[in-house]
């Protein structure tokens, strides 16, 4: 059994899944809403739901023949946590760039004389 973060990422690693997240950003969608600005069929439209829905990104209703998508965007907190954690290594990595070059700019007072 895959941890939720790998589920997630596996998801997110599909730019056609992305584009699904990101309509649904915007609010509730029929499969058939969704299939419209790909040049895919609806049966694999219909397979990335799957993939997105196993991964708890996304849900389906159902309202008598209407069966909106919804967004579930919970499992991208544990993603926002993992990046944080590397946004800060990398914050930390530029400060400390940033003080060695202000270091080089004021130079050796010694190095100048010469």
């Amino acid at each position: 059994m895959q941890d939720q973060l790998s589920l997630t990422f596996s998801a997110l690693a599909d730019p056609t899944r992305r584009a699904i997240l990101a309509r649904l950003a915007h609010g509730e969608a029929s499969v058939s809403e969704l299939t419209e600005p790909f040049a895919i069929t609806m049966p694999a439209i219909s397979r990335h739901l799957k993939v997105l829905e196993a991964a708890g990104l996304v849900t389906r209703g159902r309202n008598a023949q209407y069966r909106p998508v919804m967004l579930d965007a919970a499992p991208l907190k544990g993603v926002a946590s993992w990046v944080e954690y590397y946004r800060r290594f990398w914050d930390q990595s530029f400060d400390r760039m940033d003080v060695y070059l202000a270091e080089l700019q004021k130079g050796n007072p010694d190095d100048r004389k010469q």
